[in-house]
């Protein structure tokens, strides 16, 4: 494993016995569960962080979007008139 540093945290008495029950059935240290913990939390973070930029970002070019059709409805009509005339219409 990659160098490994120490440190000391403080945990309520209730969720370290939490930690140590799964600790017991899954046969790993604490050590290895806090690791463990911190990846998935560290994960879970970062893909919320993307989520809502990927909502911000939705939100703005639908602005965009929106500001575009209402900018194209009368070329729109005009190109049915024209395609209308043409026909005879």
């Amino acid at each position: 494993m990659a160098d490994l540093k120490r440190i000391m945290i403080s945990l309520p008495e209730y969720l370290l016995e939490e930690v140590d029950d799964i600790v017991a059935l899954e046969k790993k240290n604490r050590s290895e569960f806090i690791r463990e913990a911190m990846k998935l939390y560290i994960r879970e973070k970062k893909n919320s962080y993307l989520r809502e930029q990927m909502r911000k970002g939705y939100q703005e070019m639908a602005v965009i979007n929106l500001t575009l059709a209402q900018e194209s409805i009368p070329t729109d009509e005009e190109v049915q008139k024209i395609f209308d005339h043409a026909l005879g219409v």
